[in-house]
């Protein structure tokens, strides 16, 4: 009985059947095109291949992207804008009724398109400006008021702060903080507090 020939490891991987690495095939054409991508068949990259590995453009560029999308979306919405303003036009005018240039019996046959709006007179117009000039001046007044009592009420505030800070930092001739001051401000809280309480 004669033994088979030995066979090389390249060609046991591509005729077994478990899916071995077929080199120099595939999706990226295996190792010969790695090895010329990275400038021959030594370990360190060439100059070149150096220089070119960054210069290849992959045609993925996320600004690009990014600007299409965009541009489709405004798109998108400049025709639903137009649909719809196309729509409201078609609601605004009802269909006109054909007009005859003839005269007769024919022409006042026609119908003719109502305004079921009344015709407001300038008069009623007038009253109604009025009013409304009126409510106006009303609303400006009370928010002038509120403004005004507002700001009183602020200056009031700062006026009893500026006066309590002044007696808070007052010193005795030997540099000491006088007491009498702060004891009445505690003692003025304490009741605020308890009246708070209470109420």
């Amino acid at each position: 009985m004669k033994r088979s020939p030995p066979r090389d490891d390249a060609a046991a991987a591509g005729s077994s059947g478990g899916g071995g690495f077929n080199k120099g095939k595939g999706r990226w054409g295996g190792k010969k095109r790695n090895e010329q991508r990275l400038g021959g068949s030594g370990g360190a990259l060439s100059l070149a291949a150096f220089a070119n590995a960054k210069s290849r453009t992959t045609g993925y560029n996320p600004a690009l992207i990014k600007k299409q999308k965009e541009f489709y979306r405004n798109a998108k919405l400049i025709s639903k804008y137009k649909k719809s303003k196309k729509h409201q036009n078609q609601s605004n005018y009802p269909p006109q009724f054909p007009s005859l240039e003839e005269g007769g019996a024919d022409a006042s046959d026609v119908p003719k398109p109502h305004d079921k709006r009344k015709k407001r007179t300038s008069q009623s117009l007038n009253v109604e400006y009025e009013k409304k000039r009126v409510e106006d001046e009303k609303a400006k007044k009370e928010r002038d008021a509120m403004i005004q009592a507002k700001k009183e009420e602020r200056e009031k505030s700062e006026a009893k702060r500026k006066e309590l800070r002044e007696k808070m930092f007052k010193r005795t001739r030997s540099g000491q903080p006088v007491m009498k001051y702060r004891i009445e401000h505690l003692l003025e809280t304490a009741l605020e507090s308890s009246n708070k309480s209470q109420g």
